[in-house]
């Protein structure tokens, strides 16, 4: 793979500081999200989107700190879920990655559709307090982007654009994911504001764009101007996901005794299957008793 096509997030300001931007491309990890899930084009372009929001939210975060978001819609791909942290690691899923939705009017993939109009976005952010701060609005769309502008000017308070988009080929397979949000900061001039909405109704697709070659700081450049934008850095972005044999095998301890010798007596096994991944974990009936044995309560001294 050639570095400029690597997944990656760039991220700076414009305008004198009064503008926030980031922009990223995905293509990679949406499509390993695809292959992996084996999802059909509009829940590919659904999570794929949810996606490339969630990597530059991750951006916005520091040190440990991590988020997830839940699109949960009433459409027929269900919730949407995406992890993602300050380190560019990243992963999603979706409930129905194979339900499948025809085109829209337009002949494009009917994302809004698939999503639902009714429903919310929620965000929960690990910042390491005592409790995690938690913000929810309604779906306005169902075609995520304006979902997520919304969201970040009634939850957060800052005025945001936010465009993104995924391209998928015949085959189901991904070629361009990305996006990018752009971020009003106090002091912006209602001329320096008209300037950006112009910028953004003339901006072809992010998927075009990608097309072309062109990087996510390219994107940046379309919005702002390439005279006005200071890149303050570039950060790789990778598909991780956090399960473990370890983990599961915990998971399973903390069942309980009952529970455990109930799954030994019918089935004599266990398979679990990461909702992220789609990794699966095996477990015979030797290897259950043991973890029954650790399920057991300890006597007391």
């Amino acid at each position: 793979m050639t570095e400029q096509l690597k997944d990656i997030l760039v991220r700076g300001t414009a305008w004198g500081g009064k503008i926030r931007v980031f922009a990223t491309r995905t293509t990679n990890i949406v499509e390993e999200l695809r292959r992996r899930h084996d999802s059909f084009p509009t829940a590919t372009a659904a999570l794929g989107r949810t996606l490339s929001v969630g990597a530059m939210m991750g951006a916005m975060l520091k040190g440990k700190e991590r988020l997830t978001i839940q699109v949960k819609g009433d459409g027929p791909i269900g919730q949407v879920v995406v992890d993602a942290n300050a380190d560019g690691e990243i992963r999603g899923y979706v409930d129905h990655p194979q339900a499948h939705h025809n085109s829209n009017e337009r002949g494009k993939l009917d994302v809004a559709g698939a999503v639902g109009t009714s429903g919310y976005i929620h965000v929960t952010k690990d910042l390491g307090l005592k409790e995690p701060y938690r913000g929810s609005v309604p779906l306005i769309s169902g075609e995520l982007a304006e979902d997520f502008t919304y969201y970040f000017a009634v939850s957060e308070q800052t005025p945001s654009a936010v465009g993104v988009g995924v391209l998928v080929e015949n085959d189901n397979s991904v070629l361009q994911a990305g996006g990018y949000i752009v971020q009003l900061m106090p002091g912006l001039s209602d001329a320096e504001i008209t300037r950006l909405e112009e910028a953004v109704a003339k901006m072809p697709p992010v998927t075009t764009l990608l097309a072309q070659g062109q990087t996510p700081e390219d994107l940046l450049k379309w919005l702002v101007g390439e005279e006005d934008l200071i890149i303050h850095d570039t950060m790789p972005l990778m598909f991780k996901c956090q399960c473990s044999e370890e983990r599961v095998e915990q998971t399973l301890i903390s069942l309980g005794e009952s529970e455990l010798r109930m799954i030994i007596e019918d089935d004599a096994k266990a398979e679990v299957v990461c909702h992220f991944c789609n990794e699966k974990y095996s477990f015979g009936k030797e290897r259950l008793e043991q973890l029954l044995a650790q399920a057991k309560p300890k006597p007391v001294q």
